[in-house]
């Protein structure tokens, strides 16, 4: 059953918010960090795959803006399909972890046949899928939110509440000296 969905958060930046809820990423950086071709991401993005939670595509010349937990999400779906689960299985799941609210995330493991995507949410779950007796792969997601964070503290981001851009890294970046010059 293909469940389409996308990851959806609010894109509010509030005081509550983490630093890292506060950063929305564009579209060439969340592709540089989850690993994916800019093709991949605006096809996802246009068929509801994984769409931007910060912002979306408003026109001509808008930019897509995606959240932490939206390039990780991007990040495993690239996972998955470098394995061969297919496109359809990789939409229920990416529907699940959006009807989930995404809640620890980062201490899940997905596990798959190849043909199905279990959740994993404890070792005796991932002991009872192994015993039966079936190739299985997991993704710990915890090692793809690391990843994710290691590759998104060398690239730029741009803070949601103000739109100024965050050069990390590279403060050679003339592009991004000029953009916080005209906020």
């Amino acid at each position: 059953m293909a469940v389409q969905g996308s990851v959806q958060g609010s894109g509010d930046a509030t005081s509550g918010q983490s630093e890292q809820e506060q950063i929305g990423y564009r579209g060439p950086t969340a592709c540089a960090a989850a690993g994916i071709t800019y093709r991949q991401l605006d096809y996802w993005a246009r068929t509801g795959l994984v769409e931007p939670s910060v912002r979306s595509a408003g026109g001509s010349g808008t930019q897509r803006l995606y959240s932490f937990r939206d390039v990780v999400v991007l990040k495993i779906v690239k996972r998955f399909l470098d394995t061969g689960v297919s496109l359809q299985n990789i939409r229920t799941t990416v529907q699940h972890l959006c009807d989930r609210g995404f809640r620890d995330l980062e201490r899940m493991t997905l596990m798959s046949d190849g043909a199905t995507v279990y959740e994993c949410t404890s070792p005796d779950e991932v002991h009872d899928l192994l015993q039966g007796g079936q190739g299985v792969f997991g993704i710990a997601v915890g090692v793809v939110w690391r990843d994710v964070e290691a590759a998104l503290s060398q690239l730029h981001g741009e803070r949601i509440d103000t739109g100024e851009t965050l050069v990390r890294q590279n403060p050679a970046d003339e592009l991004a000296r000029r953009r916080n010059r005209a906020v």
